[in-house]
């Protein structure tokens, strides 16, 4: 993330509040950059762009919740080779 303080300085923390105001807001979003101005009457004016995270797939093969398989010994890599799946009849 960056972050821009325009006309003036805020504390580590203060930033740290803004972005945490950001993210409650905007779940499932990260934050690419956020520039905040500090404003003559007081206020703090927060601009910000976001992307989404990304989702990794989970999938439940052999009994176990895995994203991926590379970690499997040959006997469960054989196992999710030769399983047989299943088509949904009804549409």
């Amino acid at each position: 993330m960056t972050v821009n303080v325009i006309n003036g300085t805020l504390s580590a923390k203060e930033i740290g509040l803004y972005a945490q105001h950001v993210r409650k807001n905007n779940p499932g979003m990260e934050i690419d950059t956020l520039s905040l101005t500090l404003c003559d009457d007081g206020y703090v004016d927060a601009e910000y762009t976001l992307h989404p995270i990304p989702m990794e797939r989970i999938r439940r093969i052999t009994g176990y919740l895995v994203g991926t398989v590379d970690r499997f010994n040959n006997g469960k890599r054989a196992e999710e080779r030769d399983r047989v799946k299943h088509m949904s009849c009804c549409n």
